[in-house]
């Protein structure tokens, strides 16, 4: 049973406890107050069109609906069953569990219509790694034209979440041009151990090993490992091209937004530092410490011209201590908290609407 099908066991049973309370309050039945509470989607939210990416924003989007219905209802709201339903929810503490309740099982039921934002035929394949190994994270992997490509025909009815560790050990890693060379992975710890020993440890950089180690360990204590973000190690700039142009040291994809957010590790002595500098005026140093500066920018600037990738920079000093570097990071490895401080706001707006 998948970790979504269990979520909705759950909340079920939470359901049928609280409901023989929730009936004495209101005097609804289950499928009257069930239809009530699934039977305003339409009204409440875009479904449509809307990309809902977790329970919780589902949850924010229906409160806010319910309270523009009361807005445009004028001073005839109090006459109407949504008033009625919303005030039950507002006084009753069981009611409002009751509902919220049925709203998140009610999301994970229709969690593949409503959560899928699909990417761009350009989005849907990376590159990645050093210059003689790189791989290639696609999401209907096929090989055509000599190299690997997407079946785009597919790329719809992929079930998991997208730029995920569910999407690796579903797909795999490609090779470039070697058609039947994949690597696969059996378990999470079978990619964590070739993430870390392989494609992190070819980078070379101290700091880059230390934040795969703390990554693992992050995934290792998920409740849903398979469902934290890929941690994705050098992303090439220009694809598959042997002579690249860029690489960022790791980006995060959020598996529902698709937003990208990239992290350079950039100490001194690798991004900075000046060579054969003995004989050179004060001026000329200063040219090339300019040009190397300038060509970082460029790079980042590029990044985001390109892939829309925003990117964090760490310096030396932020180097000292690798425990915040990574907190930072992990901010986007859970991409749900935002959203559950969203839901407890609107929560608050909601019981104190008038």
């Amino acid at each position: 049973m998948s970790a979504i099908d269990l979520e909705k066991s759950r909340k079920s049973r939470a359901l049928t406890k609280m409901f023989p309370e929730v009936e004495k309050i209101t005097g609804y039945t289950k499928l009257s107050l069930n239809a009530q509470l699934g039977g305003k989607n339409a009204e409440f939210l875009d479904i449509k069109n809307d990309v809902i990416a977790s329970q919780d924003e589902f949850v924010t989007l229906w409160m806010r609906g319910m309270m523009n219905a009361l807005d445009t209802l004028g001073k005839y709201k109090e006459k109407s069953n949504v008033y009625k339903l919303h005030q039950f929810m507002v006084n009753h503490e069981v009611v409002r569990n009751y509902a919220l309740t049925f709203l998140e099982r009610l999301y994970l039921r229709n969690y593949d219509a409503l959560s899928k934002k699909r990417p761009t035929d350009e989005e849907a394949i990376m590159w990645i790694g050093q210059e003689n190994a790189s791989y290639g994270i696609l999401i209907t992997p096929t090989f055509r034209n000599e190299n690997w490509e997407n079946d785009k025909s597919e790329i719809r009815h992929f079930k998991q979440p997208y730029w995920t560790i569910a999407h690796i050990l579903k797909t795999g890693l490609v090779v470039p041009y070697e058609e039947n060379e994949i690597m696969t992975f059996a378990s999470v710890e079978d990619y964590l151990t070739f993430f870390k020993n392989v494609l992190v440890r070819n980078s070379g950089s101290i700091y880059e090993k230390e934040i795969a180690k703390r990554y693992c360990d992050f995934v290792r204590s998920s409740e849903t490992p398979e469902h934290v973000p890929l941690l994705i190690p050098e992303f090439r700039y220009d694809g598959i091209i042997k002579k690249h142009k860029y690489r960022l040291d790791f980006t995060i994809i959020d598996p529902y937004t698709l937003q990208k957010y990239g992290f350079e590790l950039s100490p001194w002595s690798t991004h900075g530092q000046l060579t054969g500098v003995k004989g050179k005026t004060q001026i000329q140093i200063n040219a090339e410490a300019l040009a190397n500066f300038e060509k970082e920018m460029t790079k980042h600037k590029d990044y985001f011209k390109k892939h829309g990738i925003f990117v964090l920079i760490y310096t030396d000093s932020d180097l000292m201590n690798i425990d915040n570097v990574f907190n930072d990071m992990r901010k986007y490895l859970v991409p749900e908290e935002a959203q559950k401080q969203l839901k407890l706001h609107v929560l608050n707006e909601f019981l104190n609407y008038k």
